[in-house]
């Protein structure tokens, strides 16, 4: 899918979100059925490492956005430990990008715009799931949701206060792409004063 070759410190742009936006937009077109899916990986103050799949939903050179339950595992590790990191791989092309930052949570307002938007089922479940909480079975989740939406049935759905966004600040980038005999190519962007310099790894 993509040529592989032409892959060095010459042909990156200097800039890493310019970059990422170039791969990612050649994977929108591939047809994959969720190249937003990532992969974040978070730790508590004590160092316990967690990791889970997130969908993005939006990028620019603010960061990087994810929505989620501010009372699950990860809101409450973030809340504790900022410090994260995203990777996406993406093996139709022998691809993955690596980022790591800090996160904060997003303006309100950019969560109800985002809450808006989400199908009313997604919306409902919201409020049906106590996210990373113990629940004794799965007819208790149902209930929930049947609850919710009788509650909402005659109305919008309003997105729960303990529901919102994470933005990840980049402060190092890897792009990562397959080489035969295992000799792959790791470029990384680290910003230092202000600016991002490209550095190669060993694979």
């Amino acid at each position: 899918m993509t040529d592989n070759k032409n892959f060095s410190e010459k042909t990156v742009d200097p800039d890493p979100f310019v970059q990422f936006k170039n791969w990612y937009n050649e994977h929108l077109s591939y047809g994959i059925a969720i190249p937003e899916s990532t992969t974040l990986a978070t730790a508590s103050a004590d160092g316990k490492v967690s990791a889970r799949t997130v969908l993005l939903k939006d990028y620019n050179e603010s960061g990087f956005v994810f929505f989620t339950n501010y009372e699950s595992r990860k809101s409450f590790q973030l809340s504790s430990n900022p410090r994260a990191a995203l990777l996406f791989y993406w093996p139709e092309s022998s691809r993955q990008i690596r980022i790591e930052g800090v996160t904060e949570k997003v303006p309100e307002a950019d969560s109800e715009l985002y809450f808006k938007t989400r199908p009313r089922e997604s919306q409902l479940s919201s409020w049906a799931s106590r996210q990373s909480t113990v629940i004794p079975y799965r007819q208790d989740l149902d209930d929930r949701y049947i609850y919710f939406k009788n509650k909402f049935s005659e109305r919008s759905v309003e997105r729960p206060h303990y529901w919102g966004g994470f933005r990840l600040h980049p402060e190092w980038f890897e792009f990562w792409q397959e080489g035969e005999f295992r000799l792959h190519d790791r470029l990384t962007y680290t910003k230092r004063n202000n600016v991002w310099v490209i550095e190669r790894l060993a694979p």
